[in-house]
């Protein structure tokens, strides 16, 4: 993430922010408290002597319960997967230095983890359906991280991009 604010912070620095947290600590910090479901299932489905009073039934049943809550924070984190994408896409449409088709494939991208995150959430026996409609658009993020690996970005010197700016 830092990388990626390096380069485009040149480009328009509130927006290479606003990549950095929604891209960063928020998504990261989804998946830190989503451990605690983890544990939990895992509590309950080894024998241990503080769990007696729930019967085996009954410790099943929490690890189904905790299992699905961990696939719904995912869902829930989709969306911070989804939303860094569109300051990400438009950085690269901007940027001058990077083409501008992956930036809008990075929208779609972006757009496409948001709906599958709503339709995860409220209606999860479509999201297998949904993800599979999806599924071209979520490459974006694979388009543009091989775009960056192949021919790298060479942004313009900051002084250079200002002085044109200033001739025009």
């Amino acid at each position: 993430m830092l990388a990626l604010y390096r380069l485009f912070k040149g480009v328009d620095q509130n927006h290479a922010v606003l990549m950095v947290i929604l891209g960063g600590p928020m998504p990261a910090a989804v998946c830190f408290f989503n451990v605690i479901n983890d544990v939990a299932a895992l509590l309950f489905a080894m024998p241990a002597d503080f769990l007696s009073l729930f019967e085996r039934p009954q410790r099943e049943a929490m690890v189904m319960l905790f299992l699905r809550l961990h696939d719904y924070e995912v869902f829930a984190n989709e969306i911070f997967w989804g939303l860094w994408l569109l300051p990400f896409g438009l950085l690269v449409y901007r940027s001058g230095f990077l083409p501008r088709i992956p930036g809008v494939w990075l929208y779609f991208n972006g757009f496409a983890y948001v709906i599958f995150s709503i339709t995860g959430i409220l209606f999860p026996r479509y999201a297998e359906r949904v993800f599979g409609l999806n599924f071209p658009a979520l490459l974006g993020e694979g388009a543009i991280m091989l775009w960056l690996l192949i021919k790298g970005a060479n942004p313009r010197p900051q002084a250079a991009v200002s002085s044109a700016s200033s001739a025009d």
